[in-house]
C-alpha cells in the first residue's frame, strides 16, 4: 500500500521523535494524525485573539534541551530559541511570601536562608552529574546507568525525601519545603512517594543547570523544526486520518503507534495476545489536568513581586496543604483547593504579548475524570495569591479533565502523563516486558508516553522505540546521527535576568 518503509500514528513529541530517528537511518516514512495539525502537546493556537498564541497542552519544557534525543538534534540549530528564565519556578505562600528558584544554585540558596546550604548540598551533586542523571532518569530503565556515581547520588536523594524530609537533612523552612514539594507534584499522585521524589529530583536540578525553557512564539515551534526535518528528508505528513485499525497499514514492514494503552486495544482489536491485552486493560490512570486559558490585559499582580518574575508558578499553599490536597486528588477527592501550576509565557517571552493583551497557561491537577469547568476553580487559585488578578482577565476558556481525553484519547481521564507514575509503572509501562516497545505484533512498535520513560517532551520515547526496532528490523546497531548538517540554521540561545 506504500513505497515507505515505516508508519508511524500519532504525531506528538514522540511520534516525531521515533520518525526523525528512522529517517536519520536511512529509512522512509509515512505519518498519520488524526487532528488537522502535527504536534500533539505541543500544539499553539489562537483562542481569543487572532494576535494571541496559546500553548494547548505543554508550555515550559525543562526536559528539551537536557533529553539525549534533543541534545543530539540540537533544536537551536534548527530554529528553535529555547529561552531561560532567571527565576525558573517561584511558591507563593500566604501574607505574601514566596520561595523562589534561581537557576543560579548560589543565588537560591542565599535566597533560603536557613535552608540554603540543606538546598545547596542536595541539588550540587545532581547538577554536577546533571547529564548522568538525565540519562538515567529519561532512559528505557533496562540496562545499568553509564554514570553510576550519578545514580547513586540520584538513588539516595530519592530515598531520602520520599519521606516527610523529616530528619537532620530535612528541609526546615516553609519556603524551601513548599519548592521542592511543588516540584515533586509534577508527579500527579500521592505525596510524598518515592515517584515523586524522583520527579523533584529530576526537574528540581535541571532548573539549576539546563533550566526550564520556553520556547519564542511557543511549544509549536519544537513540533515545526522536527516536521522540518522530515519533509527535508522525504517523509509524509496525513493530517486529519484517523487510522482506527492495524489492517489499514498492512503494507508497511514496520508500525510505530504514538497512541496509549487503552488505544493500542482499540486499535490491535483482537490481534494483541490474550496475556499482553490483560495486562494494557490493568494498566493504571493516575489524576486529571483541567486546563485553564487567560486573556488578560496586563502582568498578574503577584503580592510578592519577584513571584512575577518567574517563568512557572506553584500554586498549592505550604508542604502540608500539598501533602493532603494531591493525595485527596488521588483519591478521586475532589476539592475546591487543587494544586495549580501558572505560566504567563509573556514574563519569559515577552513577544507572547501585545498591547493590553496577553495569555496565561493554566492547570489544576483534579480527579480523574473530572467533569467541572476549571475557569473560576484557577481563577480563584490565582486571585488568592495574586489580589486583582481577576479584574485583568479580558477571556476565558476551561477544558476540563474529561474533555481533555476527548482532545486526546491518549490522556484518558485527562491523565496528561498517559499513564500513573508510580514506581512499578515507571518500569512496566504498558506491561511487563524485556522490551517495552516492541508489542507481541510483529513489526508494531509503541512509542508513546505510555512505554518508558513516560510523560514529557523529552522525545525519548518515541527515540527509544525507533532505536529498537533498527536493531530489531533492520540489524542496524549504531545510533542514527540527529545533528544538523552544517548547513541548517546557527545555534542560538538566550537567557532572560
Amino acid at each position: 500500500m506504500s513505497r515507505a518503509d515505516a508508519a508511524v500514528v500519532g504525531t506528538g513529541p514522540n511520534g516525531l521523535s521515533a520518525a526523525v530517528t528512522l529517517a536519520r537511518a536511512g529509512l522512509t516514512v509515512d505519518l498519520f494524525e488524526s487532528a488537522d495539525t502535527v504536534g500533539g502537546g505541543l500544539r499553539s493556537e489562537p483562542l481569543f485573539d487572532s494576535d494571541i498564541d496559546h500553548d494547548i497542552c505543554s508550555a515550559v519544557h525543562p526536559m528539551a534541551p537536557a533529553s539525549r534525543f534533543f541534545r543530539e538534534f540540537d533544536l537551536s540549530a534548527h530554529g528553535v530559541e529555547l529561552i531561560r528564565p532567571e527565576i525558573p519556578y517561584a511558591h507563593p505562600l500566604e501574607a505574601g511570601r514566596a520561595g523562589l528558584v534561581h537557576r543560579n544554585l548560589d543565588a537560591t540558596a542565599e535566597r533560603l536562608g536557613a535552608d540554603g546550604a540543606r538546598w545547596r548540598r542536595l541539588m550540587a551533586p545532581l547538577v554536577d552529574h546533571s547529564r548522568g542523571v538525565v540519562d538515567l532518569m529519561l532512559s528505557g530503565q533496562r540496562s545499568l546507568p553509564p554514570d553510576l556515581p550519578a545514580a547513586l547520588s540520584l538513588a539516595g536523594r530519592v530515598l531520602r525525601h520520599s519521606t516527610r524530609l523529616t530528619g537532620g537533612s530535612a528541609l526546615r523552612t516553609e519556603e524551601a519545603r513548599a519548592l521542592l514539594t511543588g516540584v515533586a507534584a509534577h508527579a500527579v499522585g500521592k505525596l510524598p512517594s518515592p515517584s515523586a521524589a524522583a520527579v523533584a529530583m529530576l526537574l528540581g536540578h535541571l532548573a539549576h543547570s539546563s533550566g526550564w525553557c520556553v520556547p519564542r512564539g511557543g511549544s509549536a515551534r519544537i513540533a515545526e523544526a522536527l516536521t522540518a526535518d522530515l519533509l527535508a528528508r522525504g517523509c509524509s505528513f496525513h493530517t486529519g486520518h484517523e487510522v482506527r485499525g492495524l489492517a489499514e497499514l498492512a503494507g508497511y514492514r514496520v508500525v510505530f503507534l504514538d497512541i496509549g494503552a487503552r488505544s493500542l486495544l482499540t486499535v490491535a482489536g483482537d490481534a494483541l495476545p490474550r496475556g499482553y491485552a490483560r495486562s494494557l486493560a490493568r494498566f493504571r490512570y493516575g489524576p486529571g489536568a483541567a486546563k485553564a486559558d487567560f486573556l488578560v490585559s496586563g502582568p498578574i499582580p503577584w503580592s510578592h513581586p519577584e513571584v512575577g518574575r518567574a517563568g512557572t508558578v506553584h500554586i498549592g499553599g505550604d508542604q502540608a496543604a500539598m501533602f493532603r490536597q494531591e493525595t485527596l486528588t488521588q483519591r478521586g477527592v475532589a476539592t475546591d483547593e487543587p494544586f495549580v501550576l501558572v505560566v504567563d509565557p509573556a514574563v519569559t517571552d515577552p513577544g507572547r504579548a501585545r498591547p493590553g493583551k496577553r495569555p496565561v497557561w493554566a492547570y489544576a491537577h483534579v480527579p480523574n475524570g473530572d467533569t467541572r469547568d476549571p475557569v473560576d476553580l484557577v481563577q480563584r487559585r490565582i486571585e488568592r495569591y495574586a489580589p486583582g488578578f481577576t479584574d485583568t482577565i479580558v477571556a476565558a476558556r476551561g477544558v476540563s479533565a474529561a474533555g481533555y481525553e476527548k482532545y486526546n484519547p491518549n490522556y484518558v481521564g485527562g491523565d496528561i502523563g498517559s499513564g500513573a507514575m508510580n514506581l512499578y509503572q515507571a518500569v512496566a509501562r504498558p506491561a511487563p516486558r524485556l522490551d517495552p516497545y516492541r508489542t507481541p505484533l510483529p513489526g508494531v512498535y509503541l512509542c508513546s508516553a505510555a512505554t518508558p520513560p513516560g510523560p514529557g517532551v523529552h522525545g525519548m520515547c518515541g527515540y527509544l522505540a525507533a532505536r529498537s526496532a533498527l536493531r530489531r528490523e533492520y540489524g542496524i546497531r549504531a545510533a542514527p546521527d540527529l545533528s544538523p548538517s552544517p548547513t541548517e540554521n546557527t545555534p542560538y540561545e538566550r537567557e532572560t535576568r
